[in-house]
């Protein structure tokens, strides 16, 4: 590559040309091999839109294990796709049929509606999949799925009928949630509650047949819903309506008798102690209507409207009949009082509408019969969670409680219910019409109606007569099956695809989809490959911004994904998702951290270009004894020593999901220690060749710098990579190898690691220490001073004087027993630093900053004192904690011990 370097790193550029490169070389295709494969599937974004905020972390999530894995000798195989949606989509697309071309859905056949759904899928699917390229995804793009791909739209019909042959699947009449907006039942688990501020209404139901104006008064927070009363409800023990024992009520409104009955299901303490019962509307009210033989009233239409069963108000929308219905209340003299009631509401999740309760016809599956398993699999350690402290008891809780899951979903978006029926609503379950049909000729055969002819010429019904189930099946009922039929591990079992890449390594999801998703997937995966769908379960927190706000398109607080990679660079972008991101906590976004993360774009980038300028300064060989080689190379050790430490603890950061946290420690090793410190250290004086052994080394550190953050940053890493050193054609850094890359010329020392890292701190400490002692003093960088160092560790300054002597510009370095006079003092741990300047020194600014240290690490030795005499504590903790604060205590008490001493030499 040319050595010819821009100013600043420039992302544009390097993001399209590095993308397109990995993706021509194949790099990240995946097919079966002899290595062990590392599979992730992605979580499949919906197709009704641009990826927002919280996608952007989980891919980038995935993206760093991917590619770490791919770096670590693992088959690396990122499945990329999309999810229909069905509830989202569809009303995406009726919204823009009724105002881009003023066409209703209900003037469309199913088959025109869904040819307009496809187009929609095909536009917005290929923005997403714009956006996960921009964001430098090492997704497999030769394996991309979509949840309504004709192999996977058989294999949920095939799920389907399997689990309705074996009675797991059943149809029938329940209350359900129903979304007025939508006009389709929803599950349990998709209506989202939230508290707010309503009203409760307390109305006189006159008793029928009564003495004068007797009434009975109840409380409501729902007065469009009186007229579908079918009875009064009071606790059997509650005096005050013994007296109402086998009479009859009058329905406000609507002048209907319905009867006064008795259950301990009613609270006497809330509101009035006595409830309107209507068994259509309400759940709890459901169930006392079939315990108590009630009548069910539908006062509702499918759009939240009045029916014709509520009499009144007809064709008024729900929200509007409840003030009309107050205000004949109050003409009518039946409504005593209002007051103020915080209540918890339904709203869907799909469209924020409020969730009506509604008796209807629906396909439900059993999910009790394989909760267990899915439960045992994640309690038994077969599958884990992190971080488990947050969701394990979340996900047990669910399981162990779980309820029937209702499936279907009054729409055209999705893979339609393989039911088929009879003019006289007799059904069977079939994949298509043919054997609909065969399988109804079998029925009636068995029933005798069959003579020695064949069933088609007796049967008195043709095929013609059978109409398939116009409803479709709950989208999370085709995604739960996504870790398999990505690899068509059901419409093609056991094909090599599923038996090498099943069970997956790893899912990133998120903590809100426990339930629509993990759990379901369990359950999928031990129904039909015996096994779990995956290793590990990683849930990302919730991105919110930084008034700690969830990130939502309604609140307008999420930024646009393609324009923070125009303005800060993909690499950029990704840092700033991984640095807010702790292990599974909600995190709070803003762009500054994508500020910080173009920062440190450009400090590598000038990190190169430091680098780019020594070579052209030249390089020289020196021909050293041991000793002198040690010496002169010294900062090279440490820095060894250095990243090999970070390198043991990012990989325990990996093992443990810590991602954030590993970046951190990348990011500090980066630009603290090999920036800020390393460089300096072995940069030469100006105009003058480097030392070959410093040089090749810190080029071999560069290269392996750049290796550690690849996964977290692959464009700036991959390009500087490219300028460090020429490379034939596939040495590239997006599938290097760790411990097998570049020229590996590290400086060989007899210094232990351990000795090496103590010293180095030291050595920083002595240099941070020594600089801040020359500002407080007004000493000026080019004022050279004489130092002289007293310590027990002699030896070890010796080796590093040179480079302390470079660093505080001191044209000596001298070694003594004792206090040396007329200097200014410092104290580093129990090491003395003597500085002579020819710059007035005042002796009494000494001996402040001297006190004020002295009286600092007295109250630290006092606070680590308290906590060691706690016996609790020392039994308690971890030995190496106890062992920690012991040192903190040696360290200070030995510093004081120093401190005493220079502040005795001052008098």
């Amino acid at each position: 590559m040319s050595n010819t370097l821009p100013k600043n790193f420039e992302p544009q550029q390097v993001e399209e040309k590095w993308y397109k490169h990995w993706t021509e070389q194949g790099y990240f295709n995946s097919t079966p091999d002899d290595r062990k494969p590392f599979t992730v599937v992605i979580p499949p974004p919906n197709v009704t839109g641009v990826l927002h905020m919280g996608h952007t972390l989980n891919e980038t999530v995935q993206d760093v294990l991917v590619r770490k894995a791919r770096m670590s000798g693992f088959n690396a195989c990122w499945v990329p796709g999309s999810d229909h949606a069905s509830i989202a989509t569809e009303a995406k697309v009726v919204q823009l049929l009724e105002k881009e071309k003023g066409i209703k859905k209900q003037d469309l056949s199913r088959e025109e509606f869904l040819k307009h759904a496809f187009e929609w899928k095909d536009k917005y699917g290929g923005i997403i999949n714009h956006q996960i390229k921009k964001l430098g995804c090492s997704v497999d793009w030769n394996r991309v799925t979509f949840t309504m791909d004709d192999h996977y739209y058989q294999a949920v019909i095939k799920v389907f009928i399997d689990l309705y042959n074996k009675g797991l699947i059943y149809r029938g009449a329940r209350m359900i949630n129903w979304d007025p907006q939508a006009k389709t039942a929803l599950s349990d688990e998709e209506v989202e509650y939230k508290d707010i501020q309503g009203k409760l209404y307390y109305v006189r139901y006159k008793v029928a047949n009564g003495a004068g104006d007797e009434s009975i008064l109840i409380a409501t927070q729902r007065p469009e819903t009186i007229m579908g009363d079918t009875a009064v409800c009071v606790n059997p023990n509650d005096e005050r309506y013994q007296h109402l024992k086998g009479k009859k009520v009058i329905v406000p409104l609507v002048n209907r008798e319905v009867p006064v009955i008795f259950d301990e299901y009613v609270d006497p303490s809330f509101g009035t102690g006595a409830l309107k019962v209507t068994p259509a509307h309400d759940i709890n009210d459901y169930n006392l209507g079939l315990k108590h033989n009630l009548p069910a009233i539908d006062t509702l239409n499918e759009d939240g409207t009045l029916s014709a069963a509520a009499q009144v108000f007809v064709g008024m929308d729900r929200f509007e009949a409840r003030k009309k219905a107050v205000e004949q209340l109050k003409a009518e003299g039946l409504l005593m009082k209002e007051e103020e009631y915080q209540t918890r509401l339904g709203f869907s999740q799909r469209t924020n509408a409020v969730v009506e309760p509604r008796i209807s016809t629906q396909w439900f599956v059993k999910m009790r019969e394989m909760a267990d398993d899915a439960l045992n699999a994640v309690t038994s350690g077969d599958v884990k969670i992190h971080p488990e402290e947050r969701f394990l008891a979340t996900y047990k809780y669910w399981l162990e409680n779980v309820k029937d899951w209702c499936i279907s979903r009054q729409l055209w978006w999705g893979q339609r219910i393989p039911a088929w029926y009879l003019p006289d609503g007799t059904f069977v379950v079939a994949a298509t019409r043919e054997e609909a049909f065969q399988e109804f000729q079998n029925q009636w055969a068995k029933a005798g109606n069959q003579s020695n002819s064949t069933a088609n010429d007796h049967s008195p019904f043709t095929i013609d007569d059978l109409t398939q189930d116009e409803d479709v099946l709950d989208t999370w009922f085709s995604s739960w099956l996504w870790p398999i039929e990505v690899f068509n591990g059901i419409s093609q079992p056991n094909n090599p695809d599923i038996n090498y890449y099943y069970p997956t390594s790893v899912l990133v999801t998120g903590q809100d989809i426990i339930f629509f998703w993990v759990a379901r997937m369990i359950m999928a995966g031990m129904e039909y490959m015996k096994e779990k769908p995956f290793e590990y379960v990683y849930f990302t927190g919730m991105v919110r911004d930084k008034q700690g706000r969830k990130m939502s398109k309604s609140l307008g607080n999420s930024p646009d994904l393609l324009e923070l990679i125009d303005r800060f660079g993909a690499d950029a972008v990704r840092f700033g998702i991984m640095i807010s991101a702790p292990a599974g906590n909600d995190l709070l976004f803003d762009d500054s951290s994508c500020e910080q993360g173009k920062f440190f774009n450009n400090k590598i980038w000038n990190a190169l270009k430091l680098l780019k300028m020594w070579e052209t300064n030249g390089i020289a060989s020196y021909d050293r004894s041991k000793e002198g080689f040690e010496k002169a190379t010294f900062a090279a050790t440490w820095f060894q020593a250095r990243l090999n430490q970070v390198k043991n603890e990012v990989e325990a950061l990996y093992k443990e999901f810590k991602l954030s946290e590993a970046l951190k420690t990348i990011y500090s090793l980066i630009w603290d220690d090999f920036c800020s410190w390393y460089l300096e250290w072995v940069k030469p004086p100006f105009g003058q060749p480097i030392d070959q052994h410093l040089y090749n080394s810190t080029l071999d550190y560069f290269e392996q710098l750049m290796q550690l953050l690849h996964p977290f940053m692959p464009f700036v890493t991959e390009e500087i990579y490219h300028h460090l050193r020429d490379r034939e054609n596939g040495n590239d850094l997006a599938i290097s190898q760790f411990g097998d890359l570049g020229e590996q010329q590290a400086v060989v020392s007899s210094l232990q690691d351990n000795v090496v890292l103590l010293l180095g701190n030291s050595l920083k400490d002595a240099i941070t220490a020594i600089r801040d002692v020359r500002n407080k003093n007004n000493m000026k960088p080019k004022d050279a001073i004489k130092l002289y160092i007293q310590s027990d560790n002699q030896k070890g300054y010796e080796l590093v004087a040179d480079i302390l002597a470079k660093q505080v510009n001191a044209d000596e370095v001298n070694f003594v027993a004792d206090a040396v006079a007329g200097c200014i003092t410092t104290v580093v741990g129990k090491d003395k630093f003597y500085i002579q300047s020819e710059v007035a020194v005042d002796a009494n600014v000494q001996k402040d900053q001297l006190l004020k240290e002295l009286e600092y690490q007295k109250g630290f030795l006092e606070a680590v004192n308290k906590k060691l005499s706690n016996e609790r504590f020392v039994q308690n903790a971890k030995p190496e904690i106890v062992e920690n604060e012991r040192k903190k205590q040696n360290d200070a008490a030995q510093k004081i011990k120093a401190i005493e001493e220079s502040l005795a030499t001052l008098g």
